[in-house]
């Protein structure tokens, strides 16, 4: 149950064109930065950092970002965000198998190793204590260019913040990331646990 209900979008009036925003990735605005906005500041300020980690023109493919925030949300525990992630992935374009596949990456025929050693530094730098070694960052280095690294680890620190508002908030999870987590994941069975609306 929601330690603080998300109050109605048009609560702050002027958080509008932020909620514009996730109405053209997701379709809703999530009640995350529902609850949010009772510090407008705060709401506003995790939009621009959202529209600049998922920025169109980065050179990280926009599926696979969300991708990323999964794998480090799964790290986190944080099951809104999972739901969440996987729902922006399907948005822009990952395929279902690779959706299905997503923790099976590391044999998966549907990941390329490029991806592999991306992920595999997502669940590092996701990791407390931090896990990322010199080693691995030289590896990631030989096929991700470094804007491509920094869009990279912008997306696992603004999911660590995500993560830790959404668990701690037991914000309430959508029906729609709810029913994709179910078909995607339901082999793993899926639960929302402490988000179920």
């Amino acid at each position: 149950m929601a330690r603080l209900q998300p109050l109605p979008p048009d609560t702050t009036p002027e958080l509008k064109e932020h909620f514009d925003f996730f109405l053209g990735t997701l379709g809703f605005t999530p009640n995350s930065v529902l609850t949010m906005q009772r510090k407008p500041k705060l709401a506003r300020a995790l939009a621009v950092l959202n529209a600049a980690v998922m920025d169109p023109e980065g050179d990280v493919d926009l599926g696979f970002r969300r991708l990323i925030g999964h794998v480090v949300s799964k790290v986190s525990g944080c099951l809104y965000c999972q739901a969440h992630t996987l729902l922006g992935a399907k948005n822009f374009g990952i395929s279902e198998a690779k959706l299905a596949d997503v923790w099976t990456y590391a044999s998966s025929p549907h990941y390329s190793e490029r991806e592999r050693l991306a992920l595999d530094f997502a669940l590092a730098a996701a990791s407390q204590p931090n896990a990322v070694t010199d080693e691995q960052f030289a590896q990631l280095q030989q096929h991700w260019s470094e804007g491509e690294i920094v869009e990279i680890l912008g997306v696992v620190a603004m999911f660590a913040f995500l993560n830790r508002w959404n668990d701690t908030m037991a914000t309430p999870l959508e029906a729609v990331p709810d029913a994709l987590a179910s078909q995607v994941l339901g082999a793993q069975d899926w639960d929302a646990g402490k988000h179920r609306s």
